[in-house]
């Protein structure tokens, strides 16, 4: 496959107003998903959302002129979580939708991802389509004239229809009557959807991260920064604490006592439910080869199997469609469910865990004590260039060398950031001191090699 340009791990993203993130760009990507997505049987329908970032605003107007400009209308939602927008660009029939947002980054940054009209995410080959499209002339001849041109609509009723899309994947014979939940929306897209949600089904809410401001956005809060759900847990004496990224597709719990339940252990005892159940297809679920090994060991334990892929909720669900599997997810809080969503949604995670409490009549703390969490260590590494790991004897020669102390108690993972100039070293095992001097070891060789002199 040749080398992308644009599109990384998930979607076009970058610092708001700088290449590749820039008004110029936005208007050439509205364009080509115009191109791709629509035919001439039809006006075509484009649905754009965003988050709450300052720079939305353009990104916004800018991909709507690309996508007019080609004779498609565009259907602007305003904020809405990323799965919001997945949700009302397939159940309106629309022919793909784009979201505005950088996830958990910090508001300067911005991004738009796409999805195709049945609400998942692209496939590469798709997204290299696009870029290369973006990069030729050849749209600038096929503009329409006159009447041709497309015209800007709201979905006046974007908000209402998916939180009634969200109450209906909470089981209709359950109620949260009794609880109380704190939840912090990140002052993101879902600091109206969310709390809307627990409070119709019944439950007592205590609000956080809901006074976006376009400069506030993660900003020492959501599922980055859950110490502030934690203390207020604690404080208020709540069932659970639920931190919500900016877009709300990833979502971090704390359980009664105030510990975080990362998606780690939210799997464990979903996953664990379900296989009990029978309703977990294929007895299987998939994660990403940073999930810990202690959630694999946990998984076989209760007599099911595990799947892992490449980073990235994209990577999960395409296994995950692939293999006809219907749970799967992240460590870092993206949880899919098949059954009732195309991609990451951190709301449905949420009541799903809710879900297995009020059924199970146990707290939090209890039901993740399912899962026994191997020490991990993360190190970070800023490089100057990404050189392939194959070409690197020498790191190739440490992390061998560091399996073969592993003794099979433990992993070592080595792989490029897909949006950072950073290498990523995880190792897993018994001892975290070990372990800590393992990581930095390759670490300190990885940057070695990938230092340009």
């Amino acid at each position: 496959m040749t080398r992308r340009r644009l599109f990384g791990t998930d979607g076009v993203r970058g610092k708001a107003n700088e290449p590749p993130m820039t008004v110029e760009m936005a208007v050439k990507l509205g364009r080509a998903v115009a191109r791709i997505f629509t035919s001439p049987a039809r006006p075509g329908r484009i649905v754009v959302g965003k988050d709450t970032r300052l720079s939305c605003y353009m990104f916004e107007t800018s991909l709507a002129a690309g996508i007019c400009s080609m004779g498609a209308d565009c259907w602007v939602t305003g904020p809405l979580p990323t799965p919001g927008i997945a949700h009302i660009t397939s159940s309106m029939r629309a022919d793909a939708g784009l979201v505005i947002s950088a996830s958990h980054n910090p508001f300067h940054d911005n991004g738009i991802k796409v999805f195709a009209g049945d609400g998942f995410k692209l496939p590469d080959e798709v997204e290299n389509q696009l870029e290369d499209l973006m990069e030729s002339e050849e749209l600038l001849s096929e503009l329409p004239l006159g009447e041709d041109v497309g015209r800007t609509r709201r979905v006046e009723d974007a908000i209402g229809r998916y939180i009634a899309f969200l109450k209906a994947t909470y089981p209709r014979h359950l109620s949260l009557d009794g609880l109380k939940v704190v939840v912090d929306c990140a002052n993101g897209a879902a600091y109206k959807v969310a709390p809307a949600v627990f409070e119709e089904l019944g439950a007592n809410v205590i609000r956080l991260g809901v006074a976006p401001n376009g400069r506030n956005i993660n900003h020492q809060c959501g599922a980055l920064h859950p110490e502030g759900v934690q203390a207020a847990v604690r404080e208020h004496g709540a069932n659970l604490g639920i931190a919500l990224d900016g877009d709300a597709d990833r979502v971090i719990m704390v359980d009664e006592t105030g510990e975080v339940i990362d998606g780690d252990a939210t799997m464990a005892v979903l996953a664990k439910r379900m296989l009990a159940e029978g309703s977990l297809r294929r007895g299987t679920l998939v994660v990403t080869v940073m999930s810990n090994l202690g959630l694999e060991r946990c998984i076989i334990a209760a007599g099911g199997k595990l799947v892992r892929t490449p980073v990235g909720d994209r990577h999960v669900v395409e296994a995950m469609r692939n293999g006809g599997y219907n749970l799967g997810g992240e460590q870092s809080g993206h949880l899919v469910f098949l059954d009732h969503m195309t991609t990451g949604d951190g709301v449905v995670g949420a009541l799903q865990m809710l879900a297995v409490m009020v059924r199970e009549e146990r707290p939090a703390s209890e039901l993740a004590a399912v899962m026994t969490r191997y020490p991990q260590v993360l190190v970070n590494v800023v490089v100057d260039e990404k050189r392939p790991l194959a070409d690197l004897d020498s790191v190739r020669s440490l992390i061998k060398r560091t399996e073969e102390r592993l003794e099979g108690e433990g992993r070592i993972l080595v792989r490029y950031s897909g949006t950072e100039p950073k290498a990523r070293v995880m190792v897993e095992g018994a001892d975290e001191q070990r372990i800590k001097q393992m990581a930095e070891e390759v670490a300190e060789e990885l940057k070695r090699a990938c230092t340009v002199e």
